[in-house]
């Protein structure tokens, strides 16, 4: 049995993360924190034995990699990878219009998203902007409770009778919040004039400063605990920033390793894992590029390749877990649920395991008798029925580098929705399947 003190205070610690990881600059931001405190210093700034090192380096604000090196990394690594972009809706490059007296901002939704899902719930924006002048200016509004917040208001019932598919009903070009309704002096689009107005007092940037923005609406609502017994945590952007959390706790908490240890935090996985700072980027190549030479290695292509072969990952992802209303989507008997533990998921993809990693034998093996001799509690998942949809993860990204790849994380329900609900003790197991692995795979 677990000590519930132990998982309350490991849970109280990710709400509080929670509360301020919104975006992925800056769950970066709190992760490379942590790192400092325990040690870690940029990679760039080592100047210490090239054996025994404890760096990381932050790729354009977006993605990380933090690594433990002990010894000659040509021994390989053990590695945790997730990512920390979560669905959620992009302002367009020239967003604000006016239609009947309203200003609007126009949206661009990021990821899979069902688009009624974000009608009529309290939106914060977060996001940089550079001016002209090329000053980087940040935005952070909707969080603070004496902060305004955005909303999309839908269409009320009576007036909504019409039967239509769900993709006519709720279009993305529809998917605007409110942005202001008080206009200002001018004779044009003096509502819009207005919202220009404070823009500028309050941040100092123009309406063309706009095309070179990141602004980014997400739920303005705080992580809660969820049931009568407090049992799960609701909260926006669980995948996957659960995993990146107990990743980065996990690499924090490592007491006995086998050999060099870290994990890789990408972007834009929800999107293809496209861009450079995804994980088809070669960003945390280029980071072990860089140490081979360090220790002195002469052809560090080889040596890299040799590096990736000996190398063990576990791709940190979410699990859809069994929603007791939509249990028909399930094979029930490869259906992970909530608060049976970690699941261990050995292939993703879609349509005959198109897009998947599938895990070999030897390897799930490895890892069953790792977690079995940890005492974690595990489970077996599956996405879903073969053909009901399916998903992809990092995984295979990192197999294509010669590395042995499974997929670990905690079961949600509600995925890809404003407030998905995961388990506490799940968050835990998955913590501690991950600082085990780390240590022993």
């Amino acid at each position: 049995m677990r000590d519930k003190e132990v998982i309350e205070k490991f849970a109280k610690d990710y709400l509080e993360f929670m509360k301020k990881a919104k975006t992925e600059r800056l769950t970066i931001s709190i992760f490379e924190d942590m790192l400092k405190e325990k040690g870690f210093i940029p990679l760039d700034e080592f100047t210490g034995d090239p054996k025994d090192m404890a760096v990381y380096h932050i790729n354009l604000g977006k993605a990380l990699f933090a690594l433990r090196v002990i010894d000659d990394l040509r021994s390989g690594m053990n590695l945790v990878v997730a990512h920390i972009d979560s669905p959620r809706l992009d302002l367009k490059p020239r967003p604000l219009i006016e239609e009947e007296e309203i200003a609007l901002f126009k949206t661009h939704y990021y990821g899979g998203i069902k688009k009624y899902h974000w009608l009529n719930i309290p939106l914060a924006i977060h996001g940089v902007v550079y001016t002209s002048e090329g000053k980087k200016v940040e935005i952070h509004l909707g969080e603070d409770p004496d902060d305004p917040v955005f909303a999309i208001p839908d269409i009320l019932p009576h007036l909504d009778r019409k039967d239509k598919s769900v993709k006519e009903k709720f279009q993305a070009e529809k998917l605007n919040p409110i942005v202001g309704t008080v206009p200002s002096d001018e004779e044009k689009e003096a509502v819009k004039m207005n919202v220009l107005r404070i823009l500028n007092e309050k941040y100092g940037i123009t309406e063309e400063d706009l095309i070179s923005a990141e602004l980014e609406l997400v739920p303005a609502m705080f992580p809660r605990e969820v049931g009568i017994d407090r049992s799960l945590i609701g909260a926006y952007g669980h995948d996957d920033r659960v995993c990146s959390f107990a990743g980065i706790k996990a690499l924090l908490s490592v007491e006995s390793p086998s050999k060099s240890f870290g994990v890789v935090l990408f972007d834009k996985e929800e999107i293809g894992s496209e861009g450079n700072t995804s994980a088809k980027s070669r960003f945390y190549l280029r980071v072990l590029r860089k140490i081979l030479k360090m220790q002195g290695v002469s052809d560090v292509e080889y040596a890299l390749d040799e590096v990736l072969e000996k190398t063990s990952v576990i791709s940190g992802d979410v699990c859809a877990g069994v929603n007791p209303p939509y249990k028909e989507v399930h094979d029930i008997n490869n259906a992970p649920r909530l608060g049976y533990g970690v699941v261990l998921v050995k292939y993703t993809g879609s349509g005959g395991k198109y897009g998947s990693n599938d895990a070999h034998a030897e390897f799930v093996g490895k890892i069953r008798r790792i977690l079995k001799k940890s005492g974690v509690v595990w489970q077996v998942g599956l996405l879903g029925k073969v053909d009901e949809g399916g998903g992809g993860t990092v995984a295979k990204f990192l197999a294509d580098k010669g590395a042995q790849v499974v997929d670990m994380g905690p079961a949600l329900l509600g995925m890809h929705s404003p407030f998905e609900l995961v388990s506490k003790a799940d968050l835990y197991e998955t913590y501690l399947a991950y600082k085990n692995l780390l240590e022993k795979m």
